[in-house]
């Protein structure tokens, strides 16, 4: 990436255990540089601020209010629960600060449709994870099929299947609440990474299922403690392209184990295995008829990690470009879910009215 002129002051709202990760990257990002952080926890919030690059000073603020009201935070890097999403992107955007957030955009499409409302009014960018699609994985796989290696793209498939998240996470209740659910949790990485490499989606159909009403956590202090789960936890989808090919998805909480692959895209000449969407490298493999070859990185953003997004939409307002992990992106990833859940409850195909535009290729020499 080439350095803005300076870099984008950052002010983190929401110092939650995704906080690490980011800071992991950002530490490495000459772009960005955070100046405040604030969460519910002050105690995490602090956490947060001693692991900042050594000799800069970060702020820890009380409230969401206090860090948007700072002149030194250019942006907000917003990494709250789903269900707060859209109240502090709209904050910050009311305070003339651009946004990029954690996954989804909102929970539903108005709020996303007032985020997005706000940033055009105010002139200022929101981006959304996830920047996955950003890395080499996901960019190499798009050139080859930009490229023309597999044909004409005709069907792909995208896969996320595991037994639940209160295995790991010692704090999982809003992984079940609305705004929760496999689909809305992991489905921004697959759905983002099948707008990549097929383009947006003009159509859904679909079911779902609930199979347990409760779950128990399995880690942390709170493990053996019991919630209830309001979302479904196992879906299946049809998508339709625009350009005609169809993807098939499924998203669950309720599979023990599998040896399904995560993503593969099929065209009239070969087929394409795609790594992990929820990574940012890994191994890309044509089939041509005559095996398996894994090709070369050849795009993409090499060493990527949380936060590249940001990174990217720091270097997009120096040079005048559109932002890859877009709010426009994000909002047709959430419509499209949305709508296929809306397509499971109907049982019937239902029209995605949004669309996007697909984002520009990471190409080598932007690396």
């Amino acid at each position: 990436m080439g350095e803005p002129l300076k870099p984008l002051n950052i002010g983190i709202v929401g110092a939650g255990k995704i906080s690490g990760a980011y800071l992991s990257t950002l530490r490495g990002l000459p772009s960005v540089r955070l100046t405040a952080v604030t969460d519910l926890d002050r105690s995490r919030a602090r956490a947060v601020a001693e692991q900042a690059r050594d000799g800069e000073e970060v702020a820890v603020l009380p409230s969401v209010a206090a860090l948007v009201a700072r002149d030194d935070v250019d942006a907000v890097l917003n990494l709250t629960i789903p269900a707060a999403h859209a109240d502090v992107a709209l904050a910050a955007l009311r305070a003339g600060k651009h946004v990029y957030g954690e996954k989804p955009l909102a929970a539903n499409r108005e709020e996303a449709d007032a985020v997005l409302a706000a940033a055009r009014e105010a002139g200022l960018r929101v981006g959304c994870a996830p920047d996955t699609v950003l890395g080499t994985g996901t960019q190499t796989a798009r050139k080859a099929v930009d490229d023309g290696l597999i044909g004409t793209p005709v069907a792909a498939t995208a896969f996320m299947t595991g037994a639940g998240h209160e295995k790991w996470h010692p704090d999982p209740e809003f992984y079940y609440r609305p705004g929760g659910g496999p689909l809305l949790d992991m489905g921004p990485y697959y759905l983002s990474a099948l707008v990549h490499l097929l383009g947006p989606v003009v159509r859904v159909t679909g079911a779902s299922s609930r199979p347990r009403t409760r779950r128990t956590i399995g880690s942390g202090p709170r493990a053996g403690h019991t919630f209830p789960v309001e979302v479904d936890t196992h879906i299946t989808g049809v998508l339709e392209h625009a350009g005609g090919a169809l993807s098939t998805l499924v998203m669950s909480f309720d599979v023990r184990a599998a040896r399904l692959p995560r993503i593969e895209v099929h065209g009239t000449d070969a087929s394409l295995s795609v790594p992990d969407p929820n990574n940012f490298d890994g191994a890309v493999e044509i089939h041509r008829g005559d095996g398996w070859e894994t090709l070369p990185p050849s795009a993409g953003y090499p060493g990527a990690g949380r936060g590249t997004g940001l990174a990217d939409l720091a270097e997009a307002l120096s040079d005048g470009r559109p932002h890859r992990a877009s709010a426009e992106l994000a909002a047709h990833v959430l419509d499209t879910m949305l709508t296929l859940m809306d397509a499971a409850d109907q049982g019937r195909a239902l029209p995605v009215t949004s669309t996007c535009e697909r984002p520009a290729p990471v190409a080598p020499t932007d690396r």
